[in-house]
């Protein structure tokens, strides 16, 4: 009798921890279309790296994955509609840039980034090049910087908002270079200018000049990524090139909301994973100036962390104080 009492009792708890570990399981997912927020417009290097894995995530999952460009007001406005939706089925892509500089640019903010983004899974590192025109007659960054010293105010400087601009002018800044820094309303337009010699120095991504470094309009000193890129092996990384202070990796990637729990962020990002094995989706990403690189919810916060450590301290350079 004891015997069968006993065995009763093991029944029953292995019973009870079965249904704790189920209640801890997500339930089914997703159960009807998903939304993919996007900060930025049709045709940008983060829209189509959206709509590469929405595609195949579509297939996988057997429900429609939808890609909704919310381009504007510095990112807000595609964070903000992720936000207020609050829904487990509309989920942010978007780079880690379009947030981590916010503190800085904003007195106050309509969301708390470590509260209402939830980081779910990296999938794409973007490349950001410094650049002069090809008729600066300058090859390197060495070159470059002695040209500046050699002939104060001579050169002219622009950068793409965020994390570009704190990057470069960060740099400036450290070397007390007499270096003008030229505002855009729309950065588009700078790549041009720089091809007709307008500006001399030009930060931004790789995707946005790497039309005018194929035509001999201009040059791409160096990347300020860790590694050299495969869209250009010929060129340089920041640190090879004698400047490790301008070396910067920008993430990007999925976010869900501040409900979404663990296991659920667990179970996307392995899809996520999954599907990046699709050899078409890294060749993509090349063409637009970007690198795959899938990084799960623990190591995409990371990276997420250390990008604002690495801000905290171009904006200490720069005089800039976060706001509270």
């Amino acid at each position: 009798m004891r015997g069968i009492r006993a065995l009763a009792a093991a029944v029953m708890a292995l019973s009870a921890l079965a249904a704790e570990s189920a209640a801890a399981e997500p339930g089914a997912y997703p159960t009807h279309t998903v939304r993919f927020i996007v900060s930025f417009g049709a045709g940008s290097a983060t829209d189509i790296t959206a709509r590469l894995f929405a595609d195949r995530l579509s297939a996988r999952w057997g429900y429609p994955v939808v890609v909704e460009d919310r381009p504007g007001g510095d990112g807000l406005v595609a964070i903000k509609a992720f936000v207020d939706a609050n829904d487990d089925h509309t989920l942010l892509f978007a780079p880690v840039g379009t947030f981590t500089v916010h503190p800085y640019e904003h007195d106050t903010l309509p969301y708390d980034a470590e509260r209402d983004l939830n980081p779910i899974a990296g999938v794409s590192m973007v490349e950001l090049a410094i650049s002069t025109p090809a008729s600066l007659n300058v090859d390197t960054l060495d070159q470059l910087l002695a040209l500046a010293r050699a002939q104060p105010g001579k050169i002219n400087a622009a950068a793409a908002n965020g994390i570009s601009d704190f990057l470069l002018f960060g740099f400036i800044k450290n070397l007390n270079l007499q270096i003008a820094k030229v505002p855009y309303r729309d950065i588009m337009q700078a790549p041009n200018d720089l091809a007709e010699g307008r500006i001399q120095l030009l930060s931004t991504s790789f995707a946005v000049v790497r039309p005018l470094m194929q035509a001999g309009r201009i040059k791409v000193l160096a990347l300020t990524t860790r590694e050299r890129s495969a869209g250009a092996p010929d060129v340089p990384t920041a640190a090879e090139a004698g400047y490790p202070a301008l070396t910067f990796e920008s993430g990007g990637g999925l976010f869900g909301p501040r409900s979404m729990p663990p296991p659920l962020r667990e179970r996307i990002a392995a899809d996520v994973r999954a599907v990046a094995a699709d050899p078409v989706i890294a060749a993509r990403m090349v063409d637009v100036g970007s690198k795959l690189e899938v990084r799960g919810p623990a190591e995409f916060a990371a990276s997420i962390q250390e990008q604002r450590d690495h801000l905290a301290a171009l904006a200490k350079i720069l005089g800039l104080k976060a706001a509270e």
